[in-house]
């Protein structure tokens, strides 16, 4: 029986995802990559959990239909509000030999152990914070860490508006800072829940005390995925190796590519499609 390959597709609302990508293709370039960035209906992170569990499997099935057997749900929105209704419900009715994961397990795995006070602030949109997916995940892993939750509703207007290099951006920055460390001054460790934060990553770590340290999730979830490829042949198997990567968006290709730059650090061509 002949077994149908193709890329590892990596999802995300925006362009945020493209910040994971850049990690998983630094660590593991041999692979061929689909990315989609469903950005003529961003931002999901103020929608409500069926609309973007709508949302989410409906580009869960363009990646299947284009050859995909796995599917990495590089935002944390899709991955707290609708990867496992899809896992659960839908995968083994549409796609019993394929896989979705997501980011948030992988980060919940390891964030406990950068942290000596046991005090972690998540910082995210409001829709993760909302979910509580990271305080129910890290007590999985880490009992005795106490999570400290915080949204930043204006980071990702910031960044997509190209504003997170300005003065403005600067503002929005300490506010959320503040805010997350007043509920707890032993937080030591803040785990940036959102894939576009990164690109605010130098505003925020000025605005902290020296000691507390800020993580990114691009290398843990570039780690996580190598490991599950090597616990999973007969999904690796599956996955095409040319080392070719393809870009694709919901809205328009030309102010993708421009945007998309930042993200990814080099230039993309991306095509534009529907989704229905």
């Amino acid at each position: 029986m002949q077994t149908e390959k193709g890329p590892i597709g990596v999802f995300d609302s925006g362009y945020g995802g493209l910040t994971v990508l850049k990690e998983i293709t630094a660590l593991l370039p041999q692979y061929n990559y689909i990315y989609l960035g469903d950005n003529a209906r961003t931002p999901y992170g103020s929608r409500s959990f069926e609309t973007v569990y709508h949302y989410t499997l409906q580009c869960v099935e363009w990646f299947f239909k284009k050859g995909c057997s796995l599917v990495i749900l590089a935002c944390n929105t899709a991955s707290a509000k609708a990867l496992r209704t899809i896992q659960q419900k839908n995968l083994p009715i549409i796609a019993p030999n394929k896989r979705v994961l997501g980011v948030i397990r992988p980060s919940a795995e390891l964030i406990g152990s950068f942290s000596k006070t046991k005090h972690i602030g998540i910082m995210g949109t409001q829709g993760t914070v909302n979910s509580q997916s990271y305080p129910l995940e890290i007590q999985k892993y880490f009992p005795d860490v106490r999570v400290w939750q915080q949204a930043c509703p204006m980071w990702v207007p910031l960044i997509e508006n190209s504003e997170h290099m300005n003065a403005g951006a600067d503002y929005f920055v300490k506010k959320y800072t503040q805010q997350l460390l007043a509920q707890s001054a032993a937080i030591d460790t803040i785990l940036l829940a959102c894939t576009h934060y990164p690109l605010l990553y130098h505003k925020i770590e000025a605005a902290l005390p020296s000691h507390i340290q800020v993580i990114m999730q691009g290398g843990i979830v570039a780690n996580s995925l190598q490991n599950y490829l090597l616990r999973h042949p007969e999904i690796e198997e599956k996955c095409t190796k040319n080392g070719v990567q393809s870009f694709f968006t919901t809205d328009d290709s030309a102010i993708f590519e421009q945007q998309a730059g930042l993200f990814y650090g080099q230039p993309i061509q991306a095509w534009q499609i529907e989704i229905s």
